[in-house]
């Protein structure tokens, strides 16, 4: 007999719902009532939550308005999926019935996923809108290392199957060394909540049928041809005769759900290593309480991040509320940091404006991403022996002002060497390490850029002169002094930004000239009198304004 140990050490959780498209729906309709009622959100009550209605969900395809969802009174009374209305109808007059949404369904069973995260910070949809092969939603969870938080496996899972029941959502649940495992448990094993030990895959997938190796249909189609029904007919027949028989398919997911073959999750978000989580007897929801907890939680997570010399670069705090809904702060930094006071301030800026419910029952922090940060040495006033730099001091400000006003809309200007205006600077991130270029010496620049020069009449008395008079915005101004011109002509060897190849591509004479009020401006005038293709004799060249000088 093959060895059948667990030769990862995983633990996998599957999460099936049978009828997830109903009880969605369930869900949605009764929070939107005692939401009208009562002004506020909750679990479903029992008193409103009445599933004896048969319930069908309709989705137009060929021929007609076909039953593309039911609940479970509606599936004990003989609707089936792919079944024409009229033949629903005719079958359960009192039928309910609602159009499907797909989206609506794909978008809840996220947040449901999301939820989940309470378990495991790996969290997956069976696909990527949570439908298996056929047609059915469920979630896996790697809980390896997990269950002792909540007092072994036994309580993890009744604590899930009891929270469910009580949003109104039937699951059945399983697990197993294996995701393949746990998720044919899940489906066909006949519980609502099952744990296969360790070890143990062998028997317990023995007397389950071919499909719950998540095999195509042709392929279990063509098992049952041949009379193998059960796995365990499959565990004695020589492996090279399967896969000549049947191709790569039904070996390969036969040593999935075995464990002899690694089956990594997807989570979502993306997986992370370094996280804290506070469990609470009783739901809080006083904005107070939630900040002392947050406290603690980035004092846990700081000193894993100090043990494994790494700084967070984005943290996302996560509180699961009671019902059933999950709150997000996120927060980005500049640099890699594992300072307390620092995280907890950038998280705090956001908790004035965090809506709590009826409370929270559990909170995670995470760091999504990091850095590595090695340890540095501190004097005994717990200041840095090096001495801070001009890129330390900037660092806590720069991260609270992109976490306040997004970090796209905080940026640094780095030169550019090029005598266009348009191109003598970019934006790049705050303490960026892009290697900076050089401004070379070049006449004066206006200190404000119009973002895009603006057309104006000007009046010249010769033609390389600078405006003795110019109308700006319907304004008139008439010039007392004027310097120039100052040519530039087009940089024909470098590659020009997209929003400027257009004025890059001119050559201009640039004037800085005083009007009479005192103030200066930055006129230039596109081509030359007279040598313009698309000017006429009778038509002066263009002028336009481009930026103000103090």
């Amino acid at each position: 007999m093959e060895n059948s140990k667990n030769q990862t050490g995983k633990r996998m959780l599957s999460l099936w719902l049978p009828y997830w498209p109903t009880d969605r729906l369930y869900r949605a309709q009764y929070n939107a009532q005692y939401n009208s009622q009562h002004h506020t959100r909750q679990q479903v009550p029992e008193a409103e939550r009445d599933k004896s209605l048969a319930l069908a969900l309709i989705a137009a395809q060929q021929g007609g308005q076909r039953v593309a969802a039911v609940n479970a009174a509606a599936a004990v009374a003989g609707i089936g999926l792919g079944m024409m209305l009229t033949d629903a109808r005719a079958l359960l007059p009192g039928l309910s019935v609602h159009p499907m949404a797909p989206e609506e369904d794909a978008r809840a069973l996220a947040g449901l996923a999301d939820w989940c995260g309470r378990y495991s910070p790996w969290v997956s949809l069976d696909n990527e809108d949570g439908r298996d092969a056929g047609g059915q939603y469920g979630i896996c969870l790697d809980v390896t290392g997990c269950a002792h938080l909540f007092g072994g496996e036994d309580a993890m899972l009744t604590d899930l199957a009891r929270r469910l029941h009580g949003f109104a959502i039937q699951a059945r649940l399983a697990i197993a060394d294996s995701l393949g495992a746990a998720w044919a448990v899940a489906r066909y094993g006949g519980e609502d909540a099952a744990i296969v030990p360790a070890g143990e895959i062998r028997a317990a997938l023995e007397c389950l049928p071919v499909a719950a190796l998540r095999l195509s249909p042709g392929a279990a189609d063509a098992l049952a041809r041949l009379g193998l029904g059960r796995i365990g007919e499959l565990y004695a027949l020589p492996r090279g005769a399967l896969t000549a028989r049947f191709g790569r398919e039904v070996t390969y997911r036969l040593d999935q759900a075995l464990a002899k073959l690694s089956e990594p999750l997807s989570p979502r978000p993306a997986r992370t290593s370094f996280w804290s989580r506070l469990a609470f007897a009783e739901p809080i929801g006083h904005r107070d309480h939630i900040a002392r907890a947050a406290g603690q939680l980035v004092d846990d997570l700081c000193a894993v991040l100090e043990r494994e010399e790494r700084g967070a670069r984005r943290i996302e705090l996560r509180l699961y509320l009671a019902d059933g809904t999950v709150r997000r702060i996120r927060a980005g930094l500049n640099r890699a940091s594992r300072q307390p006071a620092h995280l907890s301030r950038l998280l705090a800026e956001h908790l004035p404006s965090l809506e709590a419910g009826f409370g929270a029952d559990l909170m995670v922090l995470m760091a999504g991403q990091s850095d590595p940060l090695p340890a540095g040495q501190r004097r005994l006033d717990n200041t840095d022996t090096n001495g801070a730099t001009e890129g330390e001091t900037l660092e806590p400000l720069l991260d609270r002002l992109g976490n306040r006003l997004g970090a796209a809309n905080v940026a640094s200007f780095m030169p550019v060497q090029s005598h266009l205006p348009e191109q003598a600077a970019r934006l790049v991130p705050p303490l960026s390490q892009v290697e900076a270029g050089e401004w070379r010496h070049v006449a004066r620049r206006p200190v404000y850029l119009l973002p895009r020069p603006e057309l104006v009449e000007a009046v010249a008395e010769v033609p390389d002169g600078p405006p003795v008079l110019f109308r700006w915005r319907g304004i008139a101004h008439r010039v007392q002094r004027g310097d120039g011109p100052e040519r530039i002509a087009p940089e024909w060897w470098h590659d020009m930004q997209a929003g400027v190849a257009r004025l890059a591509g001119e050559t201009r004479d640039y004037y800085r000239i005083e009007d009479s009020r005192g103030q200066r401006y930055w006129l230039y005038r596109r081509g030359l009198y007279g040598s313009d293709a698309a000017q006429t004799p009778s038509r002066a060249p263009d002028w336009y304004l481009h930026g103000f000088f103090a």
